[in-house]
């Protein structure tokens, strides 16, 4: 038995194609796009017989159905209430695999249906596919359906740790869904797989003695998620289109074609590198530079039901950003403008520029915006900066003055949050490459020289 896991780096988790054996394949939790599953199989000269769900996901939209199109049968908690079909699973169900066998175990806690699958050959076991119930170094959060659910649901994780999977052989290979990346997760470590025996050891969460400080550790360490996650559960409860191992081609669009659409309400979403953005942009945009997180961030900024059109160059991947926004529930933009920004010029149309500066080039009489995570900005931060998370901008932009110097990590959300200020109508915003240890290190020795 062979085990691929198939890793978004960008959403922060795994996939896995599983061999059985037999000439099939098993494919756990799979995002959107079924090529990365039908490449691994083929790879290994095997036919995707199962696919399998441990939850309803609410950070991507299932590829389930695009591997059911190809013939694959879906295996989902009874729970999920899925509207199509599929084989729905309880606590202690047993599949025949052909020679393997697959257990489903039920561990409400990151959602109330989650269910994780133990397979065995014979009585023996040989891997514990987790979800998110257990993942390396932490757990899946459980606020993501409601309030009123989230302590109820922490302390159904505890339980179902505790009393379902730490009972398992401290050798058994653990493969969550989840890790270090994700905004379903708290406390992850850098590793993607894990074992039983591990996690007993060295998991922070698995060290406390009680539930009710397990539940109140746990609650303590929600951060921020994505706005689109209230919304997938029922995406992926409803069932997605399904596109093949193709998606949808952007229709060309001109110049004009994109000002009128503009015009008309739609948003322009600028996924160029951050230094070709602020050389020159159609006023208005979005900056999310094309790269893994580009869905995570369109996702959390962007309305869904706007109409999209899309500015990219020739040497950016396509296929992969739309792919991107499939996973997160946008279904295909409007389209490319063609030649870009450039064609834009061309037609006589303005542009914008936004400053972007090295670290060494920030000012110490201009106030500073560091727009990363709370846990980011926890673990070290510039004294005297202002701290606003990218996903809450724009709600905060009017209380921001003019002249604010935006930063974050490497400068691809800092340009984002400038995007979103200039809509707003801050003027004379400047976005530092920067982290926060380069923009001190810069602001000592400017001080320094006074």
């Amino acid at each position: 038995m062979g085990i691929v896991p198939i890793i978004d780096t960008g959403l922060g988790n795994s996939s896995y194609v599983v061999d059985l054996g037999d000439g099939s394949a098993l494919v756990v939790d799979p995002e959107r796009d079924p090529g990365p599953y039908l490449r691994a199989a083929e790879e290994l000269n095997l036919e995707p017989r199962f696919t399998i769900e441990t939850h309803l996901h609410a950070d991507f939209v299932s590829g389930s159905r695009e591997l059911m199109a190809g013939g694959a049968a879906l295996l989902a908690p009874a729970g999920s209430d899925l509207s199509f079909d599929y084989q729905r699973l309880d606590d202690g169900d047993e599949i025949d695999l052909g020679g393997l066998t697959l257990r489903a175990l039920a561990t409400p806690g990151h959602t109330p249906e989650h269910l994780a699958y133990l397979l065995l050959d014979g009585t023996e076991p040989l891997a514990l596919f987790s979800g998110g119930t257990l993942i390396a170094g932490g757990v899946a959060r459980t606020d993501l359906l409601s309030p009123d659910l989230t302590e109820p649901l922490a302390r159904a994780a505890y339980r179902s740790i505790h009393d379902r999977l730490l009972v398992l052989p401290d050798d058994l290979p653990v493969y969550p869904t989840h890790g270090a990346g994700s905004f379903c997760s708290i406390a992850p470590t850098g590793e993607r797989t894990t074992t039983i025996g591990r996690e007993r050891r060295s998991n922070p969460l698995l060290q406390i003695d009680t539930e009710d400080e397990f539940v109140a550790t746990l609650l303590g360490g929600l951060g921020s998620y994505p706005t689109y996650f209230g919304r997938l559960r029922d995406v992926n409860r409803a069932g997605p289109a399904v596109y093949g191992v193709e998606p949808p081609a952007l229709p060309p669009l001109s110049s004009e074609e994109v000002k009128s659409l503009q015009g008309d309400g739609a948003l322009v979403v600028d996924g160029r590198p951050i230094d070709r953005y602020a050389a020159g942009h159609i006023s208005g945009s979005l900056s999310i530079e094309l790269r893994d997180q580009f869905g995570t961030w369109l996702g959390w900024l962007a309305d869904p039901n706007r109409p999209i059109v899309i500015v990219v160059d020739d040497d950016q991947d396509i296929t992969n950003l739309v792919w991107q926004m499939l996973n997160v529930g946008f279904e295909p933009p409007r389209g490319r403008l063609v030649g870009g920004i450039r064609a834009w010029r061309a037609a006589g149309l303005p542009t914008v520029q936004t400053d972007l500066i090295p670290s060494g080039d920030i000012r110490a009489d201009r106030p500073i915006v560091d727009v990363r995570q709370l846990s980011e900005w926890q673990a070290n931060h510039v004294a005297g900066a202002i701290h606003i998370e990218l996903g809450d901008i724009s709600a905060k932009a009017t209380e921001l003055p003019a002249g604010v110097q935006v930063q974050c990590g490497h400068g691809q959300r800092a340009m984002t949050a400038a995007s979103l200020l200039e809509q707003a109508g801050v003027d004379a915003v400047t976005v530092t490459t920067g982290g926060p240890t380069d923009v001190a290190t810069a602001l000592a020795g400017d001080h320094s020289q006074r």
